[in-house]
């Protein structure tokens, strides 16, 4: 146990008031507001039901219908001192099962944050209390809990919660899953893993973790000659420095605990030792500089004026943290461009106050200045196609290369389609060809219940039409390739024998894409009137390219039908022909855009 004081009266104050009134919060464009609860959680239900179990444990705790002197017993989920009520009553039964002011280790202590994360808290905390009047896992039945999620720490939920509103990550561990919380870890960290060693830092690089770990095999080896004395090891260390092998993370593992057996014991560890490695050397490196960390502040002799060995190589504060912490620290200050450096990375306990203080951010997200907001949020074309609808049907012509543009929506799932307004225009284009970062696109506010007015007077715009998208072998590349351009089929001749009919009568299905060519595989059929309502359709038999002079070959077929390859765009200058109709042109969508 550990002395907990609270001004009960204070805090409470001060906790009605910020969570009641005066609340101060900006445009949704503007705002990038984790969900504390996570998505699919009622917030109502979810508050009630901490409210009923509340008081069914202290029925359980005082008898029925007794209660600490000043209970509110709120039950108005809605109400505006709804969170603050719970948060005062569960402290007062707290006082009442572990005595005033004593709380467990892992009880969460309240900052002033909002309705839903301190009710997230709150939950938790009853949890902990039913753990100590029912027993571990056990409950009685008229026990409403809450979603397992919510149920893990609050360091991997506010994790989760950045991970979503930046990344779009949506997890999959089942909630039948045998450890949920640990199985929901390792898939976080997983991802976060992909994320850390694929952004490149402020001057363009990207972290490769292999060097890293060469640092840390460094490391580890300067505390063995500081503790040993120099090329001195214990009994059976490998020393294996070769980050090429395959067993080089592993070699690693078994000599930090060979040292540490040496240095503290058999099988004895710091507080917080991790003791694993992974598939992952990502993951495996922020477990082993945590553990060498801690092994060299229980080792060596505390010296401020240099607390490692000369040449030491793990020279960032944040990697002595757990790995949780370090992930956390890189989605707030990616997320929100913020700084901690007022923390004193030579404090005791750094790492606490570090962990502390990234959890408050995301449970209170900064409301950023306008300015800031403004420079957030804009961004310039490369040359980016335009469109006035998001399915990119209405063309509207090219935005010159740095045209600058606000965003301000985006699309659903996994399309790259935004929302962005500027100089006389306001148009659908596609991310990836504008300068806007990912985090950023992935922060702003879907188009849900939203159908903002396109325009496009610019003097670039010109349209609304098909997207001119070039496709399929020039003559050059057939000529490279040793192949014969084949004679054009007959205009002339089709019109008299089948009807003409435009790409919209051209019913597309996709069979596969590659991206990296920006082609797909797809079948065809030409139907009698616009595909999207034709009942009446027929196969196309023959693809002929006038650009490239060629025949398109059938690359396969499926459920009867010739399998073509196009590339993604609006394609001319096209033969396409079925029994009885032919066209001359085709739209075959980028998968993000279908």
């Amino acid at each position: 146990m550990r002395r907990w004081l609270v001004l009960l009266i204070t805090t409470t104050a001060i906790l009605s008031l910020a969570l009641g009134v005066g609340i101060t919060s900006a445009s949704p464009a503007a705002q990038a507001t984790p969900a504390p609860l996570g998505q699919g959680v009622d917030v109502q239900e979810f508050f009630f039901d901490a409210r009923v179990d509340l008081e069914t444990l202290a029925d359980a705790l005082l008898g029925q219908g007794i209660r600490p002197e000043g209970w509110t017993s709120n039950l108005e989920s809605a109400s505006l001192t709804f969170s603050s009520d719970l948060w005062y009553d569960s402290e007062l039964l707290a006082d009442q099962l572990f005595g005033a002011g004593e709380r467990p280790d892992n009880w969460e202590a309240v900052t002033v944050v909002s309705p839903e994360a301190l009710v997230r808290s709150v939950r938790r905390n009853i949890e902990t209390m039913a753990n100590e009047q029912f027993g571990i896992g056990s409950r009685p039945d008229i026990w409403r809990g809450a979603p397992v999620l919510l149920l893990c720490d609050r360091t991997l939920l506010n994790t989760l919660a950045m991970l979503e509103l930046f990344y779009r990550f949506e997890p999959i561990t089942p909630d039948s899953a045998l450890n949920y919380c640990l199985s929901l870890q390792a898939e976080v960290d997983e991802r976060l893993n992909e994320i850390v060693f694929s952004t490149p830092d402020s001057n363009g690089i990207v972290r490769d973790p292999i060097p890293l770990l060469s640092g840390a095999r460094g490391d580890l080896e300067r505390l063995a000659d500081e503790l040993l004395g120099l090329n001195t090891r214990p009994e059976g260390y490998i020393g294996n420095r070769d980050a090429t092998t395959p067993t080089f993370i592993g070699d690693l593992f078994l000599d930090l605990n060979s040292l540490a057996n040496l240095q503290l014991g058999e099988g004895v560890r710091p507080d917080g030792w991790i003791g694993t490695v992974s598939s992952s050397p990502g993951s495996s490196y922020y477990n082993l500089r945590h553990d060498i960390e801690l092994l060299a502040k229980a080792t060596l002799p505390f010296n401020p004026e240099q607390p490692r060995p000369t040449g030491w190589q793990g020279v960032d504060p944040i990697e002595q943290c757990t790995p949780g912490v370090t992930y956390l620290y890189f989605l707030v200050t990616e997320g929100y461009g913020l700084s901690f450096n007022e923390i004193d990375p030579a404090a005791s306990d750094f790492c606490d106050q570090l962990e502390e203080a990234l959890n408050s951010v995301v449970e209170n997200p900064p409301v950023l200045d306008e300015v800031v907001v403004e420079e957030r949020l804009t961004g310039t074309a490369d040359y980016a196609f335009t469109y006035l609808d998001v399915a990119a049907l209405q063309y509207m012509g090219i935005m010159p290369g740095g045209t600058p543009f606000r965003a301000v929506y985006r699309n659903f799932g996994a399309s790259n389609m935004m929302f962005v307004v500027g100089d006389q225009f306001a148009v659908y284009v596609d991310r990836r060809f504008t300068t806007v970062p990912e985090t950023v696109f992935n922060s702003l506010p879907t188009l849900e219940n939203v159908q903002p007015v396109t325009f496009c007077d610019a003097f670039w715009c010109n349209g609304p039409g098909p997207t001119p998208t070039p496709t399929g072998s020039t003559p050059l590349e057939l000529a490279l390739f040793g192949s014969t351009p084949q004679a054009t089929p007959n205009q002339e001749q089709l019109e008299t024998t089948k009807q003409l009919v435009s790409w919209n009568f051209v019913r597309v299905t996709y069979i596969s894409d590659n991206p990296a060519a920006r082609t797909a595989q797809v079948t065809l059929e030409l139907c009698f009137q616009n595909a999207q309502v034709a009942t009446e359709c027929e196969p196309v038999t023959y693809v002929f390219d006038n650009a490239a002079g060629a025949e398109k070959p059938v690359v396969g077929t499926q459920n009867g039908l010739n399998i073509f390859e196009f590339r993604y765009g609006y394609s001319t200058n096209l033969v396409i022909e079925s029994e009885s109709l032919y066209s001359t042109d085709v739209w075959i969508s980028d998968p993000t855009i279908r």
